[in-house]
């Protein structure tokens, strides 16, 4: 049986796209193809990488993609999550052939401020909301 494909979208694919499609890969390889991107180039937070890496998930290999490439390639998906705010989710682009399109939204975590450890900090609340949502999803389908 085919794996179904899952394209998660944000603003850049820095932080909240990468820890769904690393939730996913995680949890669900056997049954999902998982892939993220951006609505603009990005590039991937390291402090996300070590939140993840907290609870025993790598993002090796993971990097920064923007949408485009995927559009450009003509790849279709049977999920298209975005999981931006509201108005940036409407910027998210088509992409080929028919998908279920959702949305997911979460706090930006590039707009936490203040040292690494506080960072952090605001990161790890974003990073369990996500897994929660996606566990959940998962067990759902």
């Amino acid at each position: 049986m085919a794996k179904e494909r899952i394209m998660f979208v944000c603003i850049h694919n820095s932080a909240r796209s990468q820890m769904c499609e690393a939730f996913v890969k995680h949890y669900a390889s056997d049954r999902f193809e998982a892939h993220s991107s951006g609505i603009e180039a990005g590039k991937l937070n390291p402090l996300v990488v070590q939140a993840m890496e907290e609870i025993g998930i790598s993002m090796e290999g993971h990097y920064a993609k923007p949408a485009q490439e995927f559009i450009d390639r003509n790849e279709a998906f049977d999920y298209v999550v975005t999981v931006c705010d509201e108005s940036n989710a409407e910027r998210c682009p088509m992409f080929p052939g028919k998908s279920e399109r959702m949305h997911w939204g979460f706090p930006d975590p590039s707009a936490i401020t203040g040292s690494d450890e506080e960072k952090l900090e605001g990161i790890r609340p974003i990073r369990d909301a996500i897994h929660t949502r996606i566990t959940d999803w998962l067990a759902s389908c």
